[in-house]
């Protein structure tokens, strides 16, 4: 692996998508890039994050940028890691694998989801015990305790806990794909598959996709269209506060709280004992008028930020955006379709090109505002463009 690649042909996120779309199937891009019912959110999203403002001084001392941001005892080399992304291996095969090495390697955090085409245990090899694991509350509390024991086993050091996903969101792409994992054989799936040979060709090579870390939980021969129902009656469980709580109990590392808008599941986040949130409304895809979180994220920063770390995620797309989100108070960004495209459009160097491509970038803005540390950013901020 060349830790230093960069393919110039794709310099922006916009160009990894476009060549991404043209070898994936429909029906596996349509899933990455979809939101929920109109789609307003996504465009909520990147309005709130592009109307942020920062402002330079140019005539004071300066010498580097520094990037590096300290997280629960551990320096990363950049302050935004690979936020957790379902069903990564239906979209370009082993895309887990190729992100959690490419991040481990350039020493960023990768988040790996519950519902993964890769199971947690590889990953935390894969990785060499740097990934944090993404989970689903279940809703058997057996599951629970087995799905932590494995992540504890595994020596997983960071623990994000996704509370915004209640119920399932209303996803037109995805209803008209009829999507499951693995792929329904229909006329019109089996068409998109073959309009993408190398796609098609290294699925084949490595099998068909499947949710790795929940298949011991799955019923032996389970038809693809009960898929749906076995997460809804046994993975997805209470994500308040009380249906929390168990969770904190077995989990003794970081435990993180993903998914909050409001301030008052800040609180309740901060009551349980968390050690940090993310501002974060999915990308997206569970509430179509849902709030863009670049604009609580400021209020939510100045009043919490002391009592507990403040991330966000959704709708970011590239440096200057990380460095808007950091500027509004942000301890940490994650960002999650941009990683992906990478892969669909570069395989293999798709997740290098990409984190050197986003550092590149978020250096770029640090320099011209001529500021030295990650910390400094919020002196950057236009005030005014947040409220």
């Amino acid at each position: 692996m060349d830790l230093n690649y960069f393919n110039p042909k794709y310099p922006s996120v916009a160009d990894l998508k476009v060549a991404a779309k043209k070898r994936m199937p429909s029906f596996a891009f349509d899933y990455l890039e979809g939101g929920c019912n109109q789609e307003v959110g996504l465009q909520t999203n990147r309005k709130a994050i592009e109307s942020v403002q920062l402002r330079s001084e140019l005539m004071k001392p300066f010498s580097s940028s520094s990037l590096e941001v300290e997280l629960f005892g551990h320096t990363y080399s950049a302050p935004f890691g690979i936020a957790p992304v379902g069903l990564q291996g239906l979209m370009w095969p082993k895309t887990p694998e190729i992100l959690a090495e490419s991040a481990a390697k350039l020493n960023i955090p990768f988040v790996l989801s519950t519902v993964s085409s890769a199971s947690l245990e590889s990953i935390a090899e894969i990785s060499e015990g740097k990934a944090w694991f993404q989970l689903y509350n279940p809703t058997d509390a057996d599951i629970r305790k087995s799905l932590l024991k494995r992540v504890e086993q595994a020596h997983y050091p960071v623990l994000v806990v996704t509370v915004d996903v209640p119920t399932f969101g209303f996803r037109h792409r995805d209803i008209r794909n009829g999507l499951s994992i693995p792929p329904k054989m229909t006329i019109k799936n089996v068409i998109q598959m073959l309009a993408n040979p190398t796609w098609l060709l290294e699925t084949a090579l490595v099998g068909k996709p499947e949710m790795q870390t929940l298949k011991p939980y799955m019923p032996k021969n389970m038809p693809v269209d009960q898929l749906a129902e076995f997460m809804n009656n046994t993975v997805m469980g209470r994500v308040d506060l009380e249906g929390l709580k168990p969770i904190r109990d077995l989990w003794k590392g970081p435990l993180i709280i993903k998914g909050l808008i409001n301030e008052k599941d800040v609180e309740a986040s901060i009551s349980l004992g968390a050690d940090a949130v993310v501002i974060s409304n999915h990308g997206a895809r569970q509430l179509d008028r849902g709030e863009a979180p670049i604009k609580p994220l400021f209020n939510i920063s100045k009043k919490y930020g002391k009592q507990i770390k403040v991330f966000v995620d959704s709708g970011l797309r590239n440096g200057p955006d990380i460095a808007s989100a950091l500027a509004c108070g942000a301890d940490f960004t994650f960002l999650g379709r941009p990683f992906v495209y990478g892969v669909g459009a570069l395989g293999k160097q798709g997740g290098v090109h990409t984190i050197n491509s986003l550092s590149s970038q978020f250096e770029q803005v640090m320099r011209q505002l001529r500021c030295h540390s990650v910390s400094e950013l919020p002196q950057h901020l236009i005030v005014d463009s947040v409220k």
